[in-house]
């Protein structure tokens, strides 16, 4: 049986409407809003047991930063570039620009979310 190195993700946000209108601009899909006693979360589309899942999580002291936080990288599929168009509408900042991966492994860019988070992107196409 094969292992993922990663089986989830949070990613801490101080206001979780803005973060989720973020996220599901950014990337064309409709995040799950739940809420976890009195933690509201909201939940990155993924199936149990296939893959990796996630959530916006509201927590007061976000964004971590530094060059120590955490990076996470979201699946930018199909187009690399058409995410990066978007995430400079929704007024993220680009702190790396789309770079190739070697041996054909896509491409990747990082953006600072809405909340400060960095966040990673990846789509085999630019």
């Amino acid at each position: 049986m094969t292992r993922n190195a990663l089986n989830w993700f949070e990613i801490p946000v101080a206001d979780i409407d803005r973060a989720q209108r973020f996220y599901e601009t950014l990337l064309a899909r409709s995040l799950r809003r739940e809420q976890a006693g009195p933690q509201t979360l909201a939940i990155f589309p993924y199936e149990v047991g296939q893959g990796v899942g996630g959530m916006l999580k509201q927590d007061a002291a976000a964004p971590a930063s530094g060059a120590n936080a955490t990076l996470v990288y979201l699946d930018a599929s199909p187009s690399l570039d058409a995410v990066l168009s978007r995430a400079s509408e929704l007024g993220a900042r680009l702190l790396q620009p789309r770079m190739e991966l070697p041996n054909g492994n896509g491409f990747t860019a990082h953006i600072a979310d809405t909340e400060g988070n960095r966040i990673g992107l990846h789509a085999m196409a630019a």
